[in-house]
């Protein structure tokens, strides 16, 4: 009896300790002016997107490096300047890999203005590589939705010529190019058949870049193949077949990951289908084979792989490559005009 009186308060007095390293910080300790959505600009070149956001009381911050997931992850510290710190989730060579780097994020205000730093340590040992950024406050979505009825497009303008790739260039210069003109499509070739997030050959993007818009594309995907859309850089219409692995929130007709169709519209593998995707502030409606699946709905955040996070900013229209073959025709785009 007397080592349980005298254990007794060590043992809760550790379980004190335990849950409050495990609970987020408490939202009123985050600055309020580090609240809401920013745009990342990397040292390293990545693509990067981070929202700070208070849930049922508590600070969370979702964060996406390129293709890597966004959380939410949990805010650890927050130091008297304001500064708040949290840990990503590893980054690892390869899918259940022993090996992994540890990334841990400090961000903050500096005379009105973000940055921080993302340090990498390999295994979580040893001194990390530190990558520095800053950041660009994106905007609050508007209230409500544009009336498009109000909207005036112009006319079209051509992307793909039919005969080769002028006017498009690969996104990565050290990848295998498999993009080519065939016969008035638009033709990737690659060997990979696996749903894995990369693979050695580049995607490609438009040389120019476009503000709102309307995009008429049609795409050939084989069954079990996968490949997609960015409108701007920033949000992907998924492109798999009716019968893919991938429905819902990843099928096709959907902003990947972000908003599903309102039903599976896909036509089967092998097999010609339409996209009509429209863009007005930060507003997405599509049109898949005919048939409304998307009815301007707001996007809240850039889809994984985007190469631009800025939604304020143009941006290009950039095709899957390193997923697996595909092929699209018939690639024009009305921009929406004054």
């Amino acid at each position: 009896m007397t080592i349980l009186k005298n254990t007794l308060p060590i043992a809760c007095f550790f379980a004190t300790i335990l849950l409050a390293i495990a609970s987020p910080v408490k939202a009123e300790t985050v600055p309020d002016d580090l609240k809401g959505d920013w745009s990342l600009n990397l040292e390293s070149g990545e693509p990067a997107w981070m929202s700070v956001v208070e849930k049922e009381g508590e600070a969370f911050v979702y964060m996406r490096i390129y293709i890597g997931p966004e959380g939410p992850y949990k805010v650890d510290e927050v130091s008297d300047g304001g500064r708040i710190k949290f840990a990503l989730k590893p980054k690892r060579k390869k899918k259940k890999s022993k090996e992994f780097t540890s990334q841990e994020v400090e961000v903050g205000l500096t005379d009105g203005k973000l940055d921080g730093k993302i340090t990498r340590t390999p295994n979580g040992e040893g001194e990390g590589k530190e990558i520095s950024f800053t950041g660009k406050r994106i905007p609050a979505m508007p209230t409500s939705a544009p009336d498009l009825s109000k909207v005036h497009f112009g006319k079209p303008v051509t992307l793909f010529n039919g005969k080769d790739l002028t006017g498009w260039r690969t996104y990565e210069s050290d990848k295998i190019n498999g993009w080519s003109a065939q016969g008035g499509m638009l033709v990737n070739t690659t060997t990979k058949t696996d749903f894995s997030p990369t693979g050695d050959h580049a995607n490609l993007r438009t040389e120019d870049e476009f503000e709102d818009f309307r995009l008429h594309i049609e795409f050939l995907i084989e069954s079990d193949r996968n490949s997609g859309i960015y409108l701007r850089g920033i949000y992907e219409a998924q492109v798999v077949d009716r019968d893919s692995r991938m429905q819902g929130l990843q099928g096709v007709g959907s902003i990947f990951s972000r908003i599903a169709p309102s039903t599976n519209a896909g036509k089967p593998g092998g097999q010609w289908q339409t996209y009509d995707l429209t863009l007005v502030d930060r507003h997405v409606t599509v049109v898949l084979n005919g048939v409304k699946v998307i009815d301007n709905q707001a996007v809240i955040g850039p889809t994984g792989g985007a190469i631009y996070t800025d939604p304020a900013a143009p941006g290009p229209i950039y095709l899957q490559g390193d997923h697996t073959s595909v092929k699209f025709r018939n690639i024009h785009l009305e921009p929406v005009i004054d």
